[in-house]
């Protein structure tokens, strides 16, 4: 540490890169689904939707857990995203307590144009985002090293 700041090498330096790089893509993603028409919770609704593997069952709860929002926030989402056609509902033939989420061909549409730009995004950052977590994922803290030689050299000083 110099000057009350970690040294260049540290793990919060190397995290502290990674946030930002993933905040730009993020910041990226926001304006892109604005320019399409959407509000970054639709497109990502919509790209949880439509990337949900086959095991899994796209309804509210599956797009509060995947989107990290409340059930009744995703319920509200769902609202806006159906009024403006860009996803449908419909009653599971299963359980019929449960409501199935799908694309409509507007919103899968969307969606498509929304990823074509991303991957382009990706190209562009993905190297650096990449070269970052490989950055963190090889980190090794010195500290571990320096306190087990000193514990071993304080035992055979006794």
């Amino acid at each position: 540490m110099k000057d009350g700041r970690p040294s260049s090498s540290s793990l919060v330096e190397r995290l502290a890169e990674f946030r930002y790089r993933l905040r730009a893509f993020v910041q990226f993603s926001e304006q892109a689904a604005h320019a399409a028409g959407l509000q970054p919770q639709q497109h990502q609704l919509l790209l949880q939707i439509a990337g949900a593997p086959a095991s899994a069952v796209p309804t509210i709860a599956y797009a509060a857990e995947r989107l990290g929002l409340r059930h009744n926030s995703v319920v509200e989402l769902a609202n806006r995203s159906e009024e403006e056609g860009l996803l449908e509902r419909t009653s599971d033939e299963t359980d019929a307590r449960r409501v199935l989420l799908r694309i409509t061909s507007k919103g899968s549409r969307l969606l498509h144009k929304l990823a074509a730009h991303h991957r382009s995004e990706l190209e562009v950052m993905g190297p650096d985002l990449i070269e970052t977590l490989t950055r963190i994922e090889h980190w090794q803290d010195p500290l571990p090293a320096a306190h087990s030689a000193g514990r071993t050299l304080a035992r055979g000083a006794r």
